[in-house]
């Protein structure tokens, strides 16, 4: 992300937060006396950035998702979705659009509900992107961004599902064409059976030199097949007319979306603390009902409802908990066997609370007390995550890479203390084969487009994961074989320090034990 875009989108969050409430919001409040014959749910004022005061509406509602007028108890006014506001969606879309060349034009399309079998539909989560630029959350959607020379900076053409009395019957409300241009700030709104129609004049326009999309348009691109799903009224060969006709150069989006990704605005942080908060919370309820538990799955159990009954949507990820030798295997998500007494728990969970992800790994004793190989082991391995913390600032000049370099070098100096003999690749392939971090926003892997030899910076959000996975090979004391041992964290970086946004999951050796034991307050 260029400095300019970056300034850009920070001016423009700033100023959401800078401008005294009166005016913020005086000039989108309803007009009771004004009189309309439109229905009061659509009444509006247009301005740039759309954020308008909906009447409290009687169940069930008439959108297809939360508002600030619906929904009071989730949202505050001015929101967009929980804690982003509408000012905030339009700063990054303005930010977006100023990082490209003039005559650009991007093409962000919405996800699809995915089945687990016939007629069964898994709970739906917005594409990522398209989410990030527009807040809008419902399936079969798109949106064009086209590059304008005013101050606005772009055109805004939402696509989506028209109002349909029978389908809301069955699937509830939709936010349909009016209220979509009321509500989200699009300056037209159209079916999405038109996006089409839209594609194939825009593509063959001569004003149309670069075209920014999901994937690649290309015949031979990994997404081809993805956007044909969403031309719902196009065939093949229509498809590949729309290709041959397109005058720009066709390029991915998800490159310069991730670049804005990877800077978490203050509201961001503020939402990622939050979901840090509720995890680690669950993480620590977990731990002190693991002496009433029989099961991983149980545990599994108990953390998701602990974590849903504060306010978290879904599971950011498919948990892992791991007991005794299962903890090996670092992506263990069967979660079917019993827990016993003498093992240590390995649990790798966190909630999505209002879109943002949280990525917590805990390991605790069964029996609420460490063995003394056990909290050896532990103890090695906190070593390295709190050092590596402490590396987490812009002002270290420290990458992804320099940072799991670091903490593969601390981890063979703790493990040597404790007797292992260390022959060439054991660290990397045998006892820690994964790596450090990797950063995290609205999806729990953010963008794979950073540049992990590139310093961090103020503003990122990323994990700090060390690990220890002891085989029963020779060369490793027996004491810790089968013993596996991971502590995770979310870690904000700031100019001279870190800021743990998972700070309330117990992870010193005293906190987790008096979790385990209750008597953690």
């Amino acid at each position: 992300m260029s400095a300019r875009a970056r300034a850009s989108l920070a001016h423009g969050i700033a100023a959401c937060r800078c401008t005294p409430r009166s005016a913020r919001y005086g000039a989108c409040r309803l007009a009771a006396s004004r009189p309309s014959t439109r229905s009061p749910a659509f009444q509006h004022v247009r301005t740039l950035a759309t954020a308008v005061d909906i009447p409290i509406c009687a169940k069930p509602p008439v959108y297809g998702q939360p508002m600030p007028g619906t929904h009071p108890h989730l949202m505050s006014k001015g929101d967009i979705t929980p804690g982003i506001t509408a000012e905030e969606y339009h700063a990054r879309r303005k930010a977006l659009m100023d990082s490209l060349p003039d005559r650009s034009v991007v093409i962000a399309l919405g996800g699809k509900i995915k089945y687990m079998s016939q007629g069964i539909f898994y709970k739906f989560r917005q594409a990522s992107d398209f989410w990030y630029l527009t807040g809008f959350e419902e399936p079969d959607s798109a949106v064009i961004l086209e590059k304008t020379s005013d101050s606005k900076g772009y055109r805004m053409s939402l696509f989506l599902r028209p109002k349909d009395k029978y389908h809301e019957l069955w699937e509830g409300a939709c936010t349909g064409i009016d209220a979509a241009i009321t509500l989200f700030g699009a300056d037209a709104a159209h079916p999405m059976e038109d996006l089409p129609t839209n594609l194939r004049g825009l593509l063959s326009s001569e004003t149309c030199e670069n075209v920014y999309v999901d994937g690649s348009l290309s015949p031979k691109g990994r997404a081809k097949k993805g956007l044909f799903d969403f031309l719902t009224k196009a065939n093949k060969p229509e498809y590949e007319s729309l290709l041959s006709g397109a005058k720009g150069k066709i390029r991915e989006l998800s490159p310069e979306v991730g670049k804005m990704r990877a800077f978490k605005s203050l509201a961001e942080q503020s939402l990622m603390r939050k979901a840090g908060e509720v995890s680690g919370r669950a993480h620590g309820k977990t731990m002190a009902f693991t002496s009433d538990a029989t099961s991983e799955s149980q545990l599994a159990a108990y953390f998701e409802f602990q974590c849903a009954m504060q306010g978290a949507q879904r599971p950011a990820y498919v948990p892992v908990v791991a007991s005794g030798a299962n903890a090996r295997i670092i992506h263990y998500v069967n979660n079917d066997c019993t827990i016993q007494p003498g093992e240590l728990v390995l649990m790798d969970a966190g909630a999505e609370y209002n879109g943002y992800a949280s990525d917590i790994t805990r390991t605790w004793p069964v029996t609420g007390k460490f063995t003394e190989p056990q909290r050896d082991l532990y103890q090695a391995v906190l070593n390295v995550e709190k050092a590596c913390i402490e590396l987490c600032t812009a002002s270290a000049e420290m990458s992804l890479n320099d940072l799991h370099r670091r903490s593969c070098e601390l981890l063979r100096q703790e493990l040597t203390q404790l007797g292992f003999k260390l022959r060439s690749g054991d660290i990397e392939q045998v006892l820690y084969p994964h790596f450090l971090s990797h950063p995290i926003g609205i999806d729990l892997h953010e963008s794979s487009t950073i540049d992990r030899s590139k310093s961090l910076q103020s503003g990122m959000v990323i994990t700090i994961e060390p690990g220890v996975y002891v085989p029963p090979a020779d060369n490793f004391p027996k004491h810790f074989h089968n013993i596996g041992i991971r502590i995770e964290d979310c870690v904000l970086i700031q100019p001279d320090h870190s800021v743990v946004l998972s700070i309330n999951a117990p992870k010193e050796i005293a906190d987790v034990e008096g979790a385990c034991q209750r008597s953690l307050a």
